[in-house]
């Protein structure tokens, strides 16, 4: 990379880390490329991205930022995954560790606050935002339609009684 790539690099991170609801670091342990390709896909899926920074870069692009912490993160072989739901890349990337130890957890951030390795576990726990979207939906569904069974029902025992009352008489 020549300097002005180096420092196009470091704009585009500093956007990220600034935008970017949560950022998720992992260890690269010897990731082929099939298997780099299948993790953006899955990260591509749920609204993440994964982007590859040398870790210079990405602490340069750190500073001066509200998460200037994560950079205690970067070392060795990093990689880098964020998103704009909160949850989403830190999702992706634990499950992913999961079934393949080439890729370690690290650490991450939330909004501006630092996780460590089992902070970003504990977010990957959470539902996602269209899990909880869909939770809302529901609990607001469910008065109403306990509401149409109640007001049915007297009704409805009162055609069973009438009912009973014509076949005795």
């Amino acid at each position: 990379m020549d300097r002005t790539q180096k420092e196009e690099m470091v704009t585009f991170l500093k956007g990220v880390f600034g935008t970017s609801a949560s950022v998720v670091v992992v260890r690269n342990r010897g990731l082929n490329v099939a298997e780099m390709s299948d993790l953006r896909g899955k990260m591509r899926e749920q609204g993440a991205t994964l982007k590859v920074a040398k870790n210079r870069l990405a602490r340069l692009a750190l500073e001066g930022t509200k998460i200037e912490g994560l950079g205690d993160h970067l070392n060795g072989a990093t990689v880098l995954g964020y998103s704009e739901d909160v949850v989403a890349a830190a999702k992706v990337l634990v499950n992913y560790a999961k079934d393949n130890e080439k890729i370690e957890i690290v650490g991450g951030t939330m909004e501006s606050t630092i996780l460590d390795e089992s902070g970003v576990k504990t977010l990957a726990a959470l539902p996602g935002l269209d899990e909880l979207r869909g939770k809302i939906v529901g609990l607001l569904q469910a008065p109403a339609g306990k509401l149409a069974s109640i007001t049915q029902a007297p009704a409805g025992q009162l055609a069973h009684v009438f009912s009973a009352y014509g076949m005795q008489g």
